[in-house]
């Protein structure tokens, strides 16, 4: 199974999600068949495809050229003649499983279906397709035009040639993809990053640190390495390889793992982390945060381009 690049791409769902889906496709250069039940989310979609498209230009230089774009409310005349679909629904077992049956019906049966879902597992949401084989996630990062990582795994049904398929694709419009070789709660980053909030969650709690010096340990500590290498490379060029590197730190880690925090997100806890939330905002607004995110994970991401380890 493959996907051919010179067909259609379908973006089921034009939530934040998909609309920032449709902007990457438009951008690499794809044509761009959006499917959306809401025709007001076009308008709304075309309203914020100029800010899109110019975080793109910044990230990776000015398209070469754009993909053709259109819009229906109608699923079929969506998705006609498309060779893959990018579903965005809500996150509902039940809708997801009934959308991707009605997206099977206006597709060849070799087209690959590919989720945004983030909590779904795709065994759960195949359960009512035709050709469950064709079925995987496509779980991309916020914001999704930006980030580079797509989570893939199939489910049950699903045929390994999908798997390598989908990966190629997204590989394809200049997305890293990660594969996981079997379904786990949360995927692979969400759990990485849970792991470590979890420590931050418990050591705010505790009353260890304030909110703001937790993260600025890390903003300043690890997370610039690991950014441009990975936890792995970085701590195996902290020591003469990784083998040195358990050797040397492996007792420290361990006393360290030995001793982390259980976090419990109940209302003493809420409240402390919520407390000194704000002496970490001072002042700062929402809006004016996102937007200085978005700006730095820019000049970020085009560094990583230059210099990334993987």
């Amino acid at each position: 199974m493959s996907v051919h690049l010179e067909k259609p791409v379908g973006v089921v769902g034009l939530g934040i999600i998909g609309q920032r889906w449709a902007a990457a496709f438009r951008h690499a250069g794809l044509t761009v068949r959006v499917y959306d039940p809401d025709a007001g989310q076009w308008d709304r979609f075309q309203d914020m495809a100029p800010a899109l498209l110019a975080d793109l230009d910044a990230l990776h230089g000015p398209a070469i050229r754009l993909g053709d774009i259109s819009f229906s409310s109608d699923m079929g005349e969506a998705l006609a003649e498309t060779g893959f679909i990018q579903e965005n629904g809500p996150e509902r077992l039940e809708l997801k499983q009934s959308l991707l049956a009605a997206i099977e019906r206006h597709v060849a049966a070799d087209t690959i279906i590919a989720s945004s879902s983030s909590a779904l597992s795709v065994s759960a949401m195949q359960a009512r397709c035709a050709h469950p084989e064709r079925i995987v996630l496509g779980h991309p990062f916020n914001p999704a035009h930006l980030m580079p990582l797509v989570e893939i795994v199939g489910g049950e049904r699903t045929r390994p040639e999908t798997v390598t398929a989908a990966r190629a694709f997204y590989e394809a419009i200049g997305k890293k993809p990660v594969v996981l070789n079997r379904e786990i709660t949360g995927h692979l980053a969400l759990r990485l990053m849970g792991a470590m909030w979890r420590e931050a969650i418990a050591l705010a709690g505790a009353g260890v640190a304030s909110v703001e010096d937790i993260d600025r340990a890390f903003m300043y500590g690890p997370g610039p390495k690991w950014t441009l290498q990975g936890s792995f490379i970085s701590n195996h060029l902290n020591a003469e390889g990784i083998e040195a590197f358990f050797r040397k730190y492996g007792g420290t880690y361990q006393d360290i793992w030995d001793d982390l925090g259980t976090a419990t997100l109940d209302d003493e806890t809420t409240a402390t982390v919520a407390a000194s939330m704000r002496g970490a905002l001072a002042g700062r607004g929402n809006d004016d945060l996102r937007a200085e995110r978005d700006k730095g994970l820019i000049e970020i991401l085009a560094t990583l381009h230059r210099h990334g380890a993987l």
